[in-house]
């Protein structure tokens, strides 16, 4: 068990629509996880072909769970304290399901 010190929200896109037929974009929340939150440079000396993971600026782990199907890393934030990060990739290390890796790239505050 791995634990953890912060919690991360896993958000999805949604839309609803407003009273005049408008879509209106949101985020919801899927998943609330308590892990750790680590800094990695995102940044190699060396040419890499796994580019999500060189763009990563911040890595989550966390304990495995089962995640949502409708969770996919190209249309899923997490927010942490209150800050946006994109997902890039989320990483069962061997297939293991111990824990998770969920590469993270730093976007900035919450805007939703």
């Amino acid at each position: 068990m791995i634990g953890g010190n912060i919690v991360g929200n896993i958000q999805i896109s949604t839309s609803i629509k407003n009273k005049i037929g408008e879509n209106i974009h949101e985020w919801a929340t899927v998943h609330s996880q308590k892990g750790f939150l680590d800094l990695s440079s995102g940044d190699s000396k060396y040419i890499n072909n796994n580019a999500k993971i060189q763009e990563s600026t911040h890595v989550f782990i966390c304990d495995y769970f089962v995640i949502d199907k409708r969770v996919k890393a190209e249309s899923s934030i997490m927010v942490i304290d209150g800050l946006r990060y994109d997902v890039m990739l989320i990483d069962d290390p061997m297939g293991l399901h111990q824990h998770y890796e969920i590469y993270l790239k730093f976007t900035g505050g919450q805007d939703a």
